[in-house]
Parts: structure tokens; sequence; C-alpha cells
């Protein structure tokens, strides 16, 4: 069970995978309307020491959203949102948020791993008032989880899992891939925390905990462990 901190159970919004977290021994707090994993370890230097090896990180209830339709990217253009015209490729924004332009008309929003962008809110709130626009919220945030594979170690487990090549020198930071990651369909994207490789995983929600499962799973041979969410901040020099 979970040692201190909140319960998830006593808020409203849960990680699809919270029972997991909090059976490992997460220490949760409270953060955008849930419980999010803040760290693992009673040794904070320990966990970082993993986060730098291989580490999982659920990162679920951090803000996230899509938009799709034929006006999407100039839609966000014009709402300040920095979009490039390359696909599978995400663009970081001035407040550490990530627009990944998965098609030419799809793009998804995530957060800054601190989760204090408030980038998905303003333009759900843009989107809810000019209704004239084909760019059409997706709810990312309630329909894909969201976790994050960090370390040095991390391209060799993803080898067992993963037919794209995720190799620091094969794949780039901010570079996207649209693949079957044990099986199952997800986004993959490379987003190091300082000189840490990282990469953000999403994917529907209702395989959060089988996905889960299976990472911890091609983990293991490689020493791998959980890391929270302020562990990850560290790594990243937020």
């Amino acid at each position: 069970m979970s040692d201190g901190g909140v319960s998830p159970a006593e808020l409203p919004r849960r990680s699809p995978v919270y029972r997991e977290l909090a059976f490992a021994g997460a220490r949760f707090v409270e953060a955008h309307g849930g419980a999010v994993a803040e760290s693992f370890a009673i040794d904070a230097a320990a966990e970082i020491r993993t986060a730098r090896r291989l580490a999982l990180a659920d990162f679920s209830l951090l803000p996230h959203l899509g938009f799709k339709g034929r006006e999407t990217v100039d839609w966000l253009r014009r709402q300040g949102v920095d979009v490039g015209d390359r696909d599978n490729l995400a663009y970081r924004q001035s407040d550490g948020a990530l627009a990944a332009r998965l098609a030419p008309r799809e793009v998804l929003l995530i957060s800054d791993v601190a989760g204090r962008s408030g980038l998905c809110k303003r333009l759900a709130a843009a989107a809810s008032i000019d209704e004239e626009i084909e760019a059409f919220p997706v709810p990312r945030g309630d329909g894909y989880f969201w976790f994050l594979v960090s370390g040095e170690r991390a391209a060799a487990m993803f080898a067992k899992v993963c037919g794209v090549d995720l190799r620091t020198g094969k794949f780039s930071e901010l570079e996207i891939a649209q693949t079957s990651v044990a099986r199952m369909n997800a986004v993959v994207v490379r987003d190091d925390l300082g000189d840490t490789p990282a990469y953000h995983i999403l994917g529907d929600v209702a395989s959060a905990g089988y996905l889960w499962a299976c990472l911890l799973d091609a983990m293991e041979e490689f020493d791998g462990g959980l890391a929270g969410l302020g562990t990850v901040r560290r790594l990243a020099g937020l």
C-alpha cells in the first residue's frame, strides 16, 4: 500500500493504473483533480539512479488533449501554438508543453512533465467558444493513458516490445512513432530529461493495465523500476 500522502480513492480523478501504483508503494500527492504518484523510494537519490538507468512513470492525470479536423493546424497556430509542417514530430512550446503533429489534420497536445502548462485548458476553452471551426477537440485526457519510460537502457527494453528502433542515434529528440508496443497501438514521443533519454507513451486507456504489466515485465532483465513525478521533475531540472 502507499505510504503517506493522499489516497487516490478519496479524489474524483484516478489514474487507470492507480491500484498498481498503490500496490508498488507510491506516495501520492493531489494534483489535477486526482492523486499523482510523486515518489516510490524512501531514498530520493536511489530513485533518481533508477530513473537514469530504466524507470516507468505514470503521467495519466497530467493535461493532454487532442484536436482533429481540416483546420486543426491553422486554428492552433492562430491560438499561438507552434506547430510545424512535418508530421510525426513534436514541437515544444514556450511553457514546456508539446504539440505532437500526428497527421495533417491531427495534433496531440501534452503538458510539460511538471504538469504546470495551462495550454490544454486554454485551448479547450477557446474551442468551445469558436464553434465555426473545423478543428474538434478530442478528450485524450480521459481516453488516453500517458506513461513515461526513462533511462539509458530504455531503447534496449523497447526492442523487446516494439518494432521501431528507438535508439538515440536512430530516433531523434521530439520524433514520434505511431506504432505497436506489446501488440497494441501507441504513440511514442522522445522527450529527454536533461541528458537522460526518455519516451512518452500514450494509448487507449482501456489497455493501460495491460501495457503497464508488459513494460514492467520487459524491464525486469534490465534492472528497471518505478519513478514518481517528483523524480522526473528533478531529472528535467524543474
